[in-house]
């Protein structure tokens, strides 16, 4: 029977793949990414069990903390293959902070979860740095994170990325949409490109069908497919933030996965509709042009990207005029889109 040598050389986790002082350098430089967005509300450390965050009770008579956690799904694969990991840590932050606006939430801090087969130092402080500029800009903290490294179990080169935010609100400024009522009307805000959905049926329809590869310039989209595929999903926080001091929002709807048709509903309350006027609204070259790649239904394009309007607004038509003058007093564009009518929590396209 065969016994193990004595002379075998001790093993280590390095050598099952795992390099927890390569780790820790890493470590170590996101640990200064993450305190260039730290404020007064952070209490902890990068590197603890558990990040901590004090609510300024100056602000708040009744706080209401809100959470929202999500990824960046299969926009990655573009990440991966032109080696640009900036724009994704943002991609994420974005959506996040928009997930919780539209319950009239400020961010108030991030934490994320990167996991990869083999850690590239390089490639996770890029990330990193994508998720720090956005915390910055929206004005929270990214108080910590988890970096996994896990031999095996993710292809060479690729990674995963999920981010988990919470916001306050005061309790008695929570937008619900219960206020929503027949004759109000839909504003829609321009998106940035796909944002972070229907990636799986924008590949599909890009290399599969036209045969194209991230350089292959479009004439129909000025520029290249990966660039397009690239552009950094947009954050509605300076705007919303804006339209709830004025007090003229009844609802807000976060355009993503499901698209309008399963987005706007989800702020509507019982008794009432939405109709949205298809064509009220530039529709931007890349949803044409997967449309027509693929002869892909209306009501599919409609359930699967955003189509342009990356967030929408509920507004009581009698503060109709106001929230226009905030929206022009930002610099902000916005399409009416649409009216609210008696129905059963339903889009209705026309």
């Amino acid at each position: 029977m065969a016994t193990q040598s004595s002379k075998t050389e001790p093993i280590t986790y390095a050598d099952a793949g795992v390099d927890i002082d390569r780790a820790n350098r890493t470590k170590k430089r996101i640990k200064y990414l993450a305190h260039k967005t730290f404020n007064r509300g952070v209490l902890s450390e990068i590197g603890g069990f558990g990040g901590l965050f004090s609510i300024d009770k100056t602000k708040y008579v009744d706080p209401v903390l809100v959470s929202s956690v999500d990824g960046v799904g299969t926009k990655l694969k573009i990440a991966f293959e032109m080696d640009m990991h900036q724009t994704i840590g943002a991609d994420l932050v974005n959506h996040c902070v928009n997930d919780i606006a539209v319950q009239g939430a400020a961010p108030l801090f991030f934490m994320d979860y990167l996991a990869t087969g083999q850690l590239q130092p390089e490639v996770a402080e890029k990330v990193v740095e994508g998720l720090a500029s956005a915390c910055k800009s929206n004005g929270c903290a990214l108080i910590g994170g988890e970096t996994a490294e896990m031999p095996g179990f993710y292809p060479n080169g690729e990674y995963d990325l999920a981010g988990f935010i919470v916001g306050v609100v005061e309790r008695e400024r929570i937008v619900t949409g219960k206020t929503v009522e027949v004759g109000d009307v839909i504003l829609g805000l321009p998106s940035n490109g796909l944002h972070t959905n229907g990636y799986s049926l924008a590949r599909k329809l890009l290399f599969d069908v036209a045969g194209y590869t991230l350089d292959t310039y479009v004439n129909e989209l000025k520029g290249k497919v990966g660039n397009e595929l690239l552009r950094t999903h947009k954050s509605y926080w300076p705007i919303i933030r804006k339209l709830l001091a004025a007090d003229c929002v009844s609802a807000l709807a976060h355009i993503t996965g499901g698209g309008i048709t399963e987005n706007l509903p989800r702020v509507l309350p019982k008794g009432v509709a939405a109709v949205v006027e298809v064509g009220s609204w530039p529709l931007q070259p890349i949803f044409e042009h997967l449309q027509k790649l693929g002869n892909v239904a209306q009501d599919e394009m409609l359930r699967t990207f955003n189509m342009g309007l990356g967030m929408l607004l509920v507004i009581p038509s009698q503060k109709f005029k106001k929230a226009q003058s905030v929206l022009e007093r930002a610099g902000e564009k916005a399409h009416t889109v649409g009216r609210i009518v008696k129905g059963d929590r339903k889009v209705m396209y026309t």
